[in-house]
């Protein structure tokens, strides 16, 4: 694995939404540092990227309320663990459960595997709710994928939260996750 500045000089074998993501953060004038790997599908895969990133990696969840109405996408660190009741009462939600595969890709075009704030792009009519762990606010880098899990990237923090969301119309919602029973 290497750190790589920007998109791929070659595209080619990449999927499209994997392609908008950088042609979006390029358009934004975003700075963005990449590493290309093998699928990514577990946390401790996640660690091996994260050292070569040098960025806060990030849990995301993409959750729903028990009528499927409401959708969120969790920020956290992925070290914490998640405990769903910590999250309803500052939400104001009842009961949260993990949202299908189907409304993942119907609402953030993403797979399983590769949920990522990158998705919100996607998410024009703004069905889905974002939540950050304000510990994910702490540190200068972040770490997330480019709706793909073949590919890390490392953005500032800043950016992230400041012109990306800013472009895609979307808020956040500052939660407070303690991890404990």
């Amino acid at each position: 694995m290497e750190l790589l500045d920007g998109r791929p000089e070659n595209t080619e074998g990449r999927l499209e939404k994997e392609i908008r993501v950088y042609d979006f953060l390029d358009h934004l004038g975003i700075e963005y540092k990449r590493v290309d790997h093998e699928p990514a599908f577990t946390m401790e895969v996640c660690e091996e990227i994260d050292k070569m990133l040098q960025a806060t990696i990030c849990k995301n969840l993409f959750l729903c309320n028990r009528q499927k109405t409401q959708f969120y996408l969790l920020m956290m660190p992925g070290d914490k663990p998640f405990k769903t009741k910590e999250i309803t009462s500052q939400i104001g939600s009842a009961r949260l459960s993990f949202a299908s595969a189907e409304d993942m890709e119907k609402y953030l075009d993403i797979e399983p595997g590769a949920v990522s704030v990158m998705g919100l792009m996607n998410d024009t009519e703004h069905h889905v709710r974002l939540l950050v762990d304000e510990d994910i606010l702490k540190g200068e880098y972040l770490g997330c994928h480019p709706c793909v899990n073949t590919s890390s990237l490392q953005m500032r923090t800043a950016d992230v939260f400041g012109s990306y969301l800013d472009a895609v119309g979307h808020d956040m919602t500052k939660v407070v996750l303690t991890g404990e029973a």
